[in-house]
């Protein structure tokens, strides 16, 4: 059976550029910019990087549609890089790549990068692209926000909640992202919100709302990995290493609709307890400390804190409405302000989630941090509600 990677790789550097409108700047700034502040995190030379990993979506925007512009913009030396796209999940799948080279023995430093510039392409949201005859078929007929808000009429229905009950939960997810944001300099969007303004926000998609919305922006993030007694020998203390890395992929079985109810997320629970049984987490809602997780709309961050196991089905728009997720409940969630306030250049996304908890366990996230941190999840998922792709990230402090 296989083991995982449990224990066997140490993040000893992350870097990220501040996200927003950047007009003036090109991608290859953008990947400075983070590599920069992670190449010295590092504590390592740029020579002793030993493979790559570059994250886009949309590569044939400003990045190009191969692994050069990363070797190129930070003058890498002549080491093998390769560039994945897996939707919104591309930053974590950079991640993964990174690690399973650490993890295998095939490289001692390894580096995930993941870029997008997305405001210069003019769209208000992502860019159409083509993703095979499926996904033409399905995507002129449905929009994000629609699919998203069929989501939440899924929900509605399976666990009998009141239109207005979920709108103020949802309402509540924004509120605490934006509060939360703007303790933060590197966000996109620093403004706090009230509820009242998200219940009569624009209706984009009913029951989303504008302020339910992620937004569109620019940015980079990045991470140096390497064994963890690599990292206890450049001196790192309390070294932060991964505990688990897992990826699931839609096989087709939710637009059947033979077995799923449109409530939730079938990916992300089966991502969520494959990395539960790699991290040997029993008890989710005790051992997990904060989350990052894939809120492109507040109904997504809703279903998926069932999905993870960190609210009983059918009751996260009470335990949210409670402010268990808030910054002072049991399980922060989006303590860094979120996709809400960081909006999402996807390829950049995972890597951006990774960078705040390692931030929170160094004690480096300034007026954010958080006391007493033990395990930290990060959660994207990319697609439709059915058609999908999950990714989950658990670190923690290194205990081999």
């Amino acid at each position: 059976m296989p083991e995982g990677i449990r224990d066997k790789v140490a993040i000893i550097g992350m870097g990220c550029s501040k996200f927003g409108e950047h007009w003036d700047l090109e991608p290859s700034d953008l990947m400075s910019e983070a590599f920069e502040e992670c190449l010295l995190d590092s504590g390592i030379e740029r020579s002793q990087i030993d493979a790559a990993w570059l994250s886009t979506a949309f590569d044939a925007v400003n990045v190009g549609p191969s692994a050069i512009p990363l070797a190129t913009s930070l003058r890498l030396g002549y080491i093998p890089v390769t560039h994945v796209e897996n939707m919104c999940a591309s930053g974590t799948e950079a991640f993964r790549g990174a690690c399973y080279a650490v993890a295998s023995g095939a490289a001692e430093f390894a580096l995930a990068l993941g870029v997008e510039k997305l405001k210069d392409t003019g769209y208000g949201g992502l860019p159409a692209r083509t993703r095979g005859v499926t996904n033409d078929l399905f995507s002129p007929t449905v929009s994000a926000p629609g699919a998203f808000a069929q989501l939440a009429s899924g929900y509605r229905g399976t666990h009998n909640v009141s239109q207005s009950d979920l709108k103020r939960a949802m309402a509540h997810v924004s509120v605490k992202s934006h509060a939360n944001g703007t303790l933060n300099s590197k966000a996109h969007l620093r403004r706090e919100i009230t509820i009242e303004q998200a219940l009569k926000a624009p209706m984009v998609a009913d029951p989303i709302g504008l302020f339910d919305c992620c937004g569109v922006s620019d940015g980079a993030a990045c991470a140096i990995v390497t064994t963890p007694e690599i990292a206890m020998q450049l001196g790192k203390s309390n070294v932060i290493s991964v505990k688990a890395l897992q990826l699931s992929v839609s096989n087709g079985e939710e637009s059947g609709f033979s077995s799923w109810d449109a409530s939730n997320f079938k990916t992300t629970q089966i991502a969520a307890n494959r990395a539960y049984k790699e991290a040997k987490i029993t008890d989710p809602i005790s051992e997990i400390s904060m989350t990052e997780v894939h809120d492109c709309f507040s109904i997504t961050e809703l279903v998926t804190m069932e999905d993870l196991g960190l609210a009983k089905k059918g009751e996260a728009w009470k335990s949210i409405l409670d402010g268990d997720f808030d910054s002072s409940g049991h399980t922060p969630c989006q303590i860094d302000g979120g996709l809400k306030c960081f909006g999402h250049p996807i390829g950049a996304s995972g890597l951006r989630m990774l960078y705040e908890i390692y931030l929170q366990f160094n004690n480096r996230a300034e007026k954010r941090q958080l006391k007493n941190v033990n395990y930290g999840l990060t959660h994207n998922l990319g697609g439709h509600p059915i058609q999908n792709v999950c990714s989950v990230a658990i670190v923690g402090y290194f205990d081999g």
